[in-house]
C-alpha cells in the first residue's frame, strides 16, 4: 500500500523485532537497491544529503597551479566533486525502479532533522546552492523506523502510514531461526524462541530480539546442541544477554527457567 499511495511507512516496535530487516525484504520483493541512513544524535543535513569533496577540489587546485592555471570557483563546485550521501542517492537513483530509502531509528536523531527529512520527502527533491534544485525522477520509497525513544512529530505521522510491529511469537520467531540457521535442529530453535520469550518478562536493560535468539542458536549449533538445557543455557548466555547485570537477573532466576526444564 505504501508503495503504490505513495506514502512513507513509518514503523515502530521495540529494538529487535526486525523493523530493518522489513525494509530489506522489501527491497528484495521490489528488486531494487535499499539505500540506508542510519540516524544518530547530532547527525545534521550534510551528513545525510551530500557534501564537497574537499580533498579531490584541493587537489584539483593543486594540479592546476602546476600548470600555470588557475581554476574558477564554478569549476570547484561540480557534480565530479559532489559526495553523495544516502538522501541525495534516493533522489538520484536512475531507475527503472525506484529505490528504497531507509531512515532508520528516525527517533535518535534531533527535532531539525526530522522537520528537514519531512520536508525532504514532502517535495522529492534537494536544492545545492551550487548546482541548483535536484529532482527526483523515481522517488523513492521510504520506510522509516523508530524505537519510540522520544515521540516524533505529528505532521510526519500524518503523512506516513503507520504500523506498530510486535516480537513475534516463539514458533514464528523458531521458524526465523531456522531460516537463518539451517544446520540448527528443530527442538533447539523451539526451546531458544520460547527462552528469548521468558527472558522478555524480566526487567533487562536490553530485551533480546530476533538477532540475538539467532546468534544464541548459531553458537549452540556449533557447540553441537541440539536441545537447549540449563547447562548449556548458562554456558551461552552472553550470546543473547548483552549485559552484565542482565545475566545476573536472568541466573538469579534460574538457567532451568530460562532453558525451559520441566515444561
Amino acid at each position: 500500500m505504501a508503495v503504490r499511495l505513495p506514502q512513507p511507512l513509518l514503523l515502530e516496535g521495540e529494538p529487535g523485532v526486525g523493523k530493518t530487516e522489513a525494509a530489506k525484504a522489501l527491497a528484495r520483493i521490489l528488486d531494487t537497491p535499499l539505500i540506508r541512513l542510519q540516524c544518530y544524535e547530532g547527525i545534521d543535513a550534510a551528513e545525510a544529503l551530500y557534501e564537497w569533496n574537499y580533498t579531490k577540489q584541493l587537489l584539483s587546485i593543486r594540479l592546476a597551479e602546476s600548470h600555470g592555471e588557475r581554476l574558477a570557483q564554478t569549476d570547484l563546485f561540480t557534480a565530479e566533486y559532489l559526495l553523495q550521501r544516502p538522501l541525495l542517492r534516493a533522489l538520484q537513483h536512475p531507475g527503472p525502479r525506484p529505490a528504497v530509502l531507509l531512515i532508520d531509528e528516525l527517533d535518535r536523531a534531533d527535532d531539525d532533522f526530522e522537520a528537514f527529512t519531512f520536508e525532504l520527502l514532502a517535495e522529492s527533491s534537494v536544492t545545492i546552492p551550487e548546482l541548483g534544485t535536484v529532482h527526483a525522477v523515481h522517488p523513492p520509497v521510504v520506510v522509516l523506523t523508530s524505537n519510540r525513544t522520544r515521540d516524533l512529530h505529528d505532521a510526519l505521522k500524518r503523512r506516513c502510514l503507520y504500523h506498530w510491529i510486535d516480537f513475534p511469537s516463539p514458533r514464528r520467531t523458531a521458524e526465523i531461526i531456522r531460516r537463518r540457521v539451517p544446520s540448527s535442529a528443530e527442538p533447539l530453535a523451539l526451546a531458544a524462541a520460547g527462552a528469548v520469550s521468558r527472558l522478555r518478562t524480566l526487567e533487562l536493560e536490553k530485551q533480546p530480539g530476533i538477532a540475538e535468539a539467532i546468534d544464541w542458536v548459531a553458537a549452540l549449533t556449533l557447540l553441537g546442541a541440539h536441545r537447549l538445557d540449563a547447562e548449556l543455557a548458562g554456558a551461552t548466555l552472553g550470546s543473547v544477554l548483552k549485559s552484565r547485570d542482565d545475566q545476573v537477573l536472568a541466573r538469579d532466576r534460574g538457567m532451568a527457567w530460562v532453558a525451559g526444564d520441566g515444561e
